[in-house]
């Protein structure tokens, strides 16, 4: 994994001012270092700049990005971040067409076959990637991110100059690109936040080139477009048979991410999902003569202030010891305190640019500092439940019934908090809807579906557009932000677009949730953890948590000097703060409850100050 950064120019040849082209490339290649530590490199063509830094995973000698491949006078260069898991396939396919290669690295393979299929090489693409490439001899640049956006890719649009980078930091970095929130970036903070809408960088005049599109840059400008979207598509298998290609789909995934050059371990909480690619992993690691690296996180003394709910029934700890025993795998257990949490909350904005989903966040990042320590690739079970309808929102009756986000359907939580000045200046209401609604009518679904089965797929899709991303996004922040790359091989496109149109029976089979999954791994890993009931990332339970935001935040308040304070309602926050805190009523997601809504404001309050956010209304 790596980091990239660079701009487009076509008002004037770039090489022409080359040194200027260059410090400015540098610049913003720096502020993705974390990305890359192992080594950097800028890159100025005659309407481009290119930097990169790299992790190196895969041949750590041959690599070296911006790649450049001459071939007569055209020449062809490129800056990846990510990685390709059909390498050996399209490398085959390539060398058959008359094709060499000079390293071992995926990023020459990547580049070959854009040379050979030009933008149609990304259907031969099985990854997690973001990449630009600049085309010589068509003077053209092209940009591409992988179909659910693992790998982040950010632009902004300058003076008729296209500016992207890995993170919004380094788009900072160009001259004349300012941290400005408007109205709209406002409604995404404390509407939609922290998932943010598609293609939305929150700052006005930054976005996201959406999971699933690539751009084309050439003289008449810049050209968005998908090059892949979900299908629906009629499923005509029975529950044997889709659960026979779901165990298929699934073992290959698995499989294929765990090339590495480096040390490579996989994230274990106990849950299923993350069981089912540990297992998988050591199985095939065993075969190698080789054994699993695994990971667990927890926090200090959890078990003595652990409260049991609907969104959190039991702890993990006696399932990671089960499945520890089952796989035989090297287990290292991490913990955390409640100051470090408290202390990351700031490294985690830094490391997003924007405030996220809190302590979830913090802890996350805090932990991937702790298994960076002893390995570079890990591979985690994030994205199941989206595909595979292990939220309770996808039985739930009422998210059925009502047209909103079905992890955040009321947002009286939210306007509470917020002053009444600004929610009289921004439209936070019908833009909340106007996101939903437009994602609904994007849905893809069969002709003549209706009722209950056309509901469940809006609500699978809301989920793998909105909530998958999210966390994806906030995988690839926490991690990258240590130099540890990350792989999720329930996000393959091909078991995805399979799942997507199994029908709901079949997921939630004999009232089972995740049954498809579930029964296609039996026999894999022991059935008291094959079939426990959800229970999501682990947070604190400890009162010295909470009462701590509640102190900070209340110092923020009383300086009287805060932006945070233009932001929202005293008296509101303060009789928030006051009340004991309820767990079980999260208002975002699962996790997110009364002590993230003090943590996100302490967030909103570090992340203005830290950026020089300038709010315009």
């Amino acid at each position: 994994m790596c980091g990239i950064a660079g701009f487009c120019d076509f008002t004037s040849k770039v090489s022409n001012r080359y040194e200027q082209a260059k410090i400015i490339a540098g610049k913003m290649g720096n502020t993705l270092a974390h990305r890359g530590p192992n080594d950097s490199g800028t890159y100025i063509g005659e309407h481009v700049a290119f930097a990169h830094t790299r992790l190196a995973v895969i041949d750590l000698i041959g690599g070296a990005q911006p790649m450049v491949i001459t071939q007569g006078e055209r020449i062809y260069t490129v800056v990846y971040n990510g990685e390709l898991y059909n390498t050996s396939d399209i490398k085959q396919d390539l060398l058959v067409k008359g094709y060499h290669f000079t390293t071992q690295s995926d990023t020459e393979v990547l580049l070959t076959a854009y040379i050979e299929y030009g933008e149609k090489c990304v259907d031969h693409f099985n990854g997690i990637f973001a990449f630009a490439i600049w085309d010589s001899y068509l003077r053209k640049c092209f940009l591409c991110r992988d179909r659910f956006g693992v790998k982040p890719l950010f632009y902004s649009v300058k003076d008729n100059v296209i500016v992207f980078a890995s993170e919004i930091k380094a788009l900072f970095q160009y001259p004349g690109i300012r941290p400005i929130v408007n109205q709209y970036g406002l409604c995404e903070l404390f509407g939609l936040g922290p998932a943010r809408s598609p293609g939305c960088g929150v700052y006005e005049g930054i976005n996201e080139v959406m999971p699933g599109f690539a751009a084309t840059i050439d003289y008449s400008g810049m050209r968005l477009y998908p090059y892949w979207t979900l299908k629906g598509e009629d499923h005509e298998e029975s529950y044997e048979e889709s659960v026979e290609k779901t165990r298929e789909l699934l073992i290959d995934s698995i499989s294929r991410q765990l090339v590495s050059d480096v040390p490579i371990c996989t994230l274990l909480s106990g849950g299923v999902d993350s069981s089912v690619v540990s297992a998988i992993a050591a199985n095939v690691l065993r075969e190698q003569g080789k054994t699993l690296d695994t990971y667990s996180f927890d926090y200090y003394d959890n078990s003595k202030y652990f409260k049991a709910s609907k969104f959190q029934p039991s702890e993990d700890r006696p399932y990671v010891d089960i499945m520890q025993k089952t796989i035989g795998s090297n287990h290292t257990y991490l913990e955390c305190g409640s100051q470090e949490l408290y202390d990351y909350l700031f490294h985690a904005v830094r490391a997003k640019d924007l405030p996220g989903m809190a302590d979830v966040d913090s802890s996350m990042l805090y932990f991937c500092r702790k298994v960076k320590d002893k390995h570079t690739v890990c591979l985690s079970g994030e994205c199941a439940d989206e595909i595979f309808g292990g939220y309770p929102w996808f039985r739930d009756e009422d998210a059925m019934k009502t047209n909103a986000f079905p992890w955040s359907k009321d947002l009286s939580v939210r306007k509470n908090i917020m002053s009444k000045d600004l929610l009289s200046k921004i439209p936070l209401d019908e833009y909340v809807k106007s996101q939903y609604e437009k994602t609904i009518a994007r849905t893809p679904c069969l002709l003549g579906e209706d009722g209950n089965e056309k509901r469940r797929r809006e609500i699978s899709y809301l989920n793998i557009t909105w909530f998958m991303t999210t966390l994806l996004d906030r995988k690839d922040r926490t991690t990258m932000a240590s130099g540890l790359e990350v792989r999720v091989p329930f996000a393959d496109h091909r078991l995805v677009q399979y799942v997507y149109n199994v029908p709901w029976k079949y997921k939630y089979h004999n009232d089972v949730v995740k049954s498809l999954l579930r029964d296609s791994m039996k026999g894999l890993i022991p059935d008291e953890v094959l079939y426990r009931k959800k229970s999501p990332y682990p947070k604190t339970y400890d009162p010295a948590y909470e009462n701590l935001l509640k102190v900070e935040l209340n110092k923020i308040i009383d300086e009287g000097n805060s932006p945070l304070l233009e932001l929202i309602d005293l008296k509101s926050v303060r009789q928030l703060i006051s009340l004991s805190s309820d767990y079980g009523k999260p208002w975002f997601g699962q996790l997110m409850a009364t002590p993230q809504m003090y943590a996100y404001l302490i967030e909103i309050d570090y992340w203005i100050k830290h950026y020089g956010v300038q709010i315009k209304l």
